[in-house]
């Protein structure tokens, strides 16, 4: 009976171990991915997405995305007067089915920590000691586009193809940046005062002219005065004395001598 019992429990163990190296025959490779499969440590081919078979036990699969991939890298670097900075990098990058098994074979499937962190790191450090602290702040893009080109220039040879890197975050330490505040907040006094210097000689050069104009006018005014516009005036005035005068002569002229009436009444 015991041999009976063994007997039955053998057949659902075997037909489980079948369905098991059944299902292990097989390998499916979702949208967005492709596949390395390896024989006994040997690379036998790439598989792109759908229902592949291998032999169980024999064979392991290694799966890749050939989507853009996301890397977030972070480093110390100091700028060209040995400032110290932390900064934040996004890598976007992918690789290609037809590369594929060149990158597991040359690179590994842990390339991003293998190649791309440290390719991004010395790129950034070299680049950023080019610049000033103060430039790295004020051309920040031109910084930006300078690591792209030379990552992606670096990567593309190890057949990784970066499509953008952005820098999310650098920051300086808390003295420096208070000094480029004071510094930005004494060169913008200095540029007000100079606006007033500018404004005051540009008031005086126009009082002078308006002086000058003034001078101008009363010398002509000068020159114009002659005898005859004199006598001229002389008479104007008389003529206007004349029409306001009333009929009624003075009874009295300069020392209290009186005039003789005329009014034969008195």
């Amino acid at each position: 009976m015991e041999k009976d019992f063994l007997g039955k429990l053998m057949v659902p163990v075997i037909l489980v171990a079948a369905a098991v190296l059944g299902l292990s025959a097989f390998f499916i490779v979702p949208p967005g991915e492709v596949a390395v499969k390896t024989r006994l440590g040997a690379i036998v081919d790439s598989y792109s997405e759908g229902m592949h078979f291998k032999m169980p036990l024999l064979e392991s699969i290694t799966k890749f995305s050939i989507q853009i991939q996301r890397a977030d890298i972070k480093t110390q670097a100091f700028s060209k007067d040995l400032q110290t900075m932390n900064v934040g990098l996004v890598v976007n990058h992918r690789i290609q089915k037809e590369t594929v098994v060149s990158i597991y074979r040359n690179l590994g499937p842990r390339y991003v920590s293998n190649i791309v962190d440290p390719a991004v790191q010395e790129v950034f450090k070299a680049i950023s000691a080019r610049y000033s602290a103060e430039r790295i702040i004020s051309e920040r893009n031109e910084l930006v586009e300078a690591i792209n080109v030379e990552v992606k220039e670096r990567l593309s040879k190890k057949e990784i193809i970066v499509t953008d890197i952005s820098v999310t975050d650098l920051d300086f330490t808390d003295q420096f940046l208070k000094a480029v505040e004071d510094k930005q907040v004494a060169e913008q006094q200095a540029m007000m005062s100079e606006k007033l210097v500018v404004k005051a000689k540009r008031d005086a050069e126009q009082a002078i002219a308006k002086s000058r104009g003034e001078a101008e006018a009363l010398r002509m005014q000068r020159e114009q005065v002659t005898p005859m516009l004199i006598e001229l005036r002389k008479v104007d005035a008389q003529l206007k004395a004349i029409e306001k005068w009333n009929g009624v002569l003075p009874g009295y002229v300069g020392a209290g001598v009186p005039f003789v009436s005329l009014d034969a009444k008195r």
